[in-house]
């Protein structure tokens, strides 16, 4: 895994240094403490760490396999996002990321019923800054924390039943005790956004073997010898006629 930049120079980071077939970009949002950094680092290292600093909003980048092709998944992670009196705080940053992203990961936590309040808000946020697209990116809606039953205050019911009306798949999930469920959140995401970015066509060995095949013969000119000794050959053969018919 890769720690690309800070965010605040996101639009410039062309990727152009991959070498990978193609570019999966996915944004993870949500409210404060919900564990966003925790699943974006567990899901591309397969570690989990507990205490991060302040979010910063950084960008991550890992190249992998993804059905026998060659991907680079660049992961954003960004700020939390609050609730005021005018709706939701957030910073430019995270609509700037939204924006730029394949898909959207939306997170809240299952300990904290507010992360979870703002789910249908930060939805209408993400819709209003990708209104210029035809329609929305894939998104996911994750809950974590889901090993912290002892204080657990958003039910387990909550979450499907939000999902689908929003039009999202669900998944609930343990950065802490469970990497097999944060990867297959995102690693759905990822197999969602590579059908809708098919590879550019190469012609196949065979075909172009077939082409060979196809393309006209061009003829081997006659040996200039070869020709000379059938003309040499001819005359002889006429002198021998004449000498025979005079006799």
């Amino acid at each position: 895994m890769r720690l690309v930049q800070n965010m605040s120079t996101i639009a410039e980071y062309p990727g152009t240094d991959c070498l990978s077939n193609r570019v999966i970009k996915i944004a993870v949002v949500g409210g404060s403490g919900v564990g966003k950094t925790a699943l974006v680092v567990r899901f591309l290292t397969k570690r989990f760490i507990g205490d991060y600093e302040r979010n910063a909003g950084n960008l991550y980048s890992r190249d992998v396999q993804l059905d026998g092709d060659q991907v680079a998944i660049q992961v954003q992670d960004t700020p939390g996002v609050q609730v005021n009196a005018n709706g939701l705080s957030c910073t430019d940053h995270v609509t700037r990321s939204i924006q730029w992203a394949d898909a959207v990961v939306m997170v809240y936590s299952v300990t904290d019923h507010r992360s979870f309040d703002l789910i249908g808000q930060l939805h209408q946020m993400v819709s209003h800054a990708l209104a210029e697209r035809s329609s929305l990116p894939p998104i996911i809606l994750l809950a974590n924390k889901a090993d912290l039953l002892h204080v657990r205050r958003v039910d387990a019911q909550q979450g499907p039943l939000l999902a689908s009306a929003l039009g999202c798949f669900f998944y609930e999930v343990s950065a802490s005790e469970d990497y097999s469920q944060v990867h297959g959140a995102f690693h759905r995401l990822c197999r969602e956004l590579a059908k809708q970015q098919p590879l550019p066509s190469q012609p196949s060995v065979t075909a172009a073997g077939s082409e060979k095949r196809r393309s006209p013969l061009i003829p081997r000119p006659k040996s200039p010898n070869m020709q000379d000794l059938k003309r040499r050959f001819k005359q002889a053969l006429s002198a021998k006629v004449r000498t025979v018919t005079s006799v």
